[in-house]
């Protein structure tokens, strides 16, 4: 039998790590090689390679019809991202097997992913999943499979003005208890953005006033939400990724957050465009209230993969709506003069008005603001370092002066 002469057959993956799947982003190109080692001549048939991915839901639902009937509802779909065959060993044109001898053959192939794909996302009700299947032929034979999965992930880039923009919130709650009322609590909250990656903190801006005649406790949390979708219904699975509890706050009283840390763990990015499946995050400030349910706040977040810049896009965006002419650079001379005589800068009112900085009507509207820097011409050369040395002493044949005399 073939199978008994076949010691290996793998495929492998460029870039993939020791034990786990290799990653790729979507328009890249994916590239390995097939391997078959045998340990005697076998004759073979064809040797075929499959690319797939696809996003796939399934769950079930009780209905209950009367009092005594009872059914199940299934909900499934699926959607397919990638399609790719390749025949990486062909028969040849007589019909007859291939001989390969002993030893390990390579067979390598490439094909390049879709540019829209979804992120790979493991589910309850549902996944995201790739993978590369090798079959290999011979007449009057089982086929002979292998099977490896690969990575997604779709770039987010928070460095965008939508997920760059603030968050902001407030809500008010009247707690009741027995039809008493026991006053108000209420929230305000504050995020600088809303896009984040995994590993950085969340500043939580944040007041909550206790008007309750007892105490109630605020809480933060990080929350994911999986929306699986299936003919038209929605299924959705919600937990709490991280959170935080603050100090309880007495009754009458108000707590003020500046910038209470929240740090994200490793999550896996939000999943914003896929027809069937959609990972979304929250941050949600809750409020404790004893004896009535808790007052939520939501404010909405976006997990990506490409995280903030040095100097973010925010700032690169308001810069590039001025453009400052620096053609005045070219002007400064190559060789410095000494510079004026003191009398010469400040003794007259015509001087010091040829310091004063322009007017702004000179220069336009290229500058705004209240304060601005003017800078007049580097044509001066600069002046000796400050010594305690002095430069010109006094000859050894001068007879010191008498301060007295």
């Amino acid at each position: 039998m073939i199978f008994d002469r076949l010691k290996r057959f793998s495929i492998v993956l460029e870039g993939a790590e020791r034990d786990g799947p290799a990653a790729f982003s979507p328009g890249q190109a994916v590239s390995g090689r097939v391997v078959l080692e045998l340990a005697a001549a076998a004759r073979l048939g064809a040797l075929r390679l499959r690319a797939m991915g696809a996003a796939r839901v399934h769950w079930t639902e009780s209905r209950s019809a009367g009092s005594s009937t009872a059914y199940t509802q299934s909900y499934s779909d699926q959607v397919e991202f990638l399609s790719h065959r390749d025949t990486l060993m062909a028969p040849p044109d007589n019909g007859e097997a291939t001989v390969l001898q002993a030893g390990k053959h390579e067979f390598p192939f490439t094909f390049q992913l879709p540019e829209t794909l979804a992120t790979s996302f493991e589910g309850k009700h549902g996944s995201v999943r790739y993978w590369v299947k090798a079959k290999l032929h011979r007449p009057w034979s089982t086929v002979k499979k292998a099977k490896k999965e690969f990575t997604v992930i779709e770039p987010i880039d928070i460095n965008t003005p939508a997920l760059l923009a603030p968050q902001a919130g407030a809500k008010e709650k009247l707690a009741r208890a027995w039809y008493c009322n026991r006053g108000q609590v209420s929230v305000t909250a504050k995020i600088d953005r809303k896009g984040y990656t995994p590993g950085e903190v969340i500043p939580i801006f944040a007041e909550i006033d206790n008007c309750t005649s007892r105490a109630v406790v605020p809480k933060a949390a990080i929350i994911q939400t999986q929306t699986f979708i299936a003919r038209g219904t929605k299924k959705q699975k919600k937990s709490v990724v991280t959170s935080i509890t603050g100090d309880p706050i007495p009754a009458g009283k108000r707590e003020v957050w500046h910038g209470r840390a929240l740090k994200i763990p490793p999550v896996g990015p939000s999943i914003l465009q896929c027809r069937i499946i959609q990972v979304e995050y929250s941050l949600k400030v809750c409020v404790d209230i004893p004896g009535t349910s808790k007052l939520l706040l939501e404010l909405p977040l976006v997990i990506g993969t490409i995280p903030l810049h040095p100097f973010g896009s925010r700032t690169s965006s308001v810069s590039s709506q001025y453009s400052v002419n620096l053609d005045w650079l070219s002007t400064i001379p190559e060789q410095l003069e000494a510079p004026p005589e003191y009398s010469a800068v400040v003794s007259s009112p015509e001087a010091e008005q040829s310091l004063a900085p322009p007017c702004r009507s000179e220069l336009g509207d290229i500058l705004e603001g209240p304060f601005f820097a003017y800078i007049q011409e580097f044509r001066f050369r600069p002046p000796p370092l400050y010594s305690e040395v002095d430069p010109n002493p006094a000859s050894d044949g001068i007879r010191p002066r008498c301060m007295t005399c």
